[in-house]
């Protein structure tokens, strides 16, 4: 491991001052420790963002929450609000890692861990998110588990995040501390597409700092599941996940939230799904009709086309467990 020097923050404004010059965050470390284990990583400084203030979780005016970066997985999991008001959310956490890992995670690293494409996560091959312009030997070779959706001849790897799916269809507000000030973002648009520019992973700029993470309010938020297939029962990585919250009335779709999991370089909101389903009976025939909508777009490689089957089957049946629960 490249040699690196260690600073704890004492507050924001310290953290992101540090940041600034080369370092990076750490937190629960779950991610990034392992990648510079690898290689992958290599910072000249650690900031240590742990003690800072950001292990709340408050409720805002009209039942929305305020989520902060260093809230642990498992506390945010086993929170009575995000259990009774946002279980896609308390059931996406509970499906990730392991109840050690759940117990060290942050919802800031969560956001920001980095793909596993084995490529990626191997400095012997050539990987264009290490060096752009190296190549991407996924294309050809394991792919078995990477993209389908918004993949570039440059990267074809996926997002590897079950908490994300589930913030994503709840339209969550990310809050960001950097240099220049403060800003929100949707978490929609934290995360990038490869495009020709896989080496960058989200929209932050350096020394930013993600803060806290807001959930707004929404009304069916209670009527909402997350599945997740994965090749194994104990923990392990999803190869085609959901995140869904459904309000049928009288046998009608009157509103939804989708999202995708594992199928693409970030969370994918599934807005042509969303749109395809308002207004139209709340039935399998028209959960898959939705889906093959959103789906139209994929692309597969050789050895995952699977995935848009599993992706399919996965939002028909979790609309379908949703359609009988009362919004």
């Amino acid at each position: 491991m490249k040699t690196f020097d260690y600073a704890p923050a004492t507050d924001v404004a310290a953290a992101v001052a540090l940041a600034s010059q080369g370092g990076r965050f750490l937190a629960g470390g779950t991610n990034l420790v392992d990648l510079m284990k690898l290689g992958v990583e290599t910072p000249d400084v650690l900031v240590d963002i742990a003690r800072l203030p950001l292990r709340e979780v408050t409720e805002l005016p009209g039942g929305g929450l305020r989520i902060g970066a260093g809230v642990r997985n498992s506390d945010l999991a086993a929170h009575p609000v995000v259990r009774r008001d946002f279980p896609v959310l308390s059931q996406a956490l509970l499906a990730g890692a392991s109840g050690q890992l759940r117990n060290m995670a942050t919802t800031g690293g969560n956001l920001l861990q980095r793909t596993r494409c084995r490529y990626f996560m191997d400095m012997t091959k050539p990987c264009n998110k290490h060096a752009p312009g190296t190549g991407c030997p996924a294309r050809n070779g394991d792919h078995r588990n990477l993209a389908i959706l918004g993949a570039s001849e440059h990267c074809v790897a996926t997002h590897p995040s079950d908490m994300a799916v589930a913030l994503v269809a709840l339209d969550a507000i990310v809050q960001i501390t950097g240099p220049d000030g403060d800003r929100s973002l949707p978490l929609t648009e934290l995360h990038r597409l490869p495009g020709d520019t896989p080496h960058l992973d989200t929209v932050l700029t350096a020394g930013e700092l993600i803060t806290a993470v807001d959930v707004p309010a929404l009304g069916f938020g209670g009527v909402s599941a997350y599945r997740k297939a994965r090749d194994r029962a104990s923990y392990a990585f999803a190869v085609g996940s959901v995140a869904a919250a459904l309000h049928a009335e009288d046998g009608v779709v009157r509103d939804v939230r989708l999202a995708l999991g594992a199928v693409a370089h970030k969370p994918w909101r599934a807005f042509v799904a969303e749109e395809a389903l308002r207004g139209r009976p709340a039935n399998r025939e028209s959960f898959l009709a939705a889906a093959d909508a959103e789906l139209a777009a994929a692309r597969p490689l050789r050895d995952n086309g699977y995935k848009r089957t599993l992706a399919r089957n996965l939002v028909a049946t979790t609309l379908e467990r949703l359609t009988g629960e009362r919004a």
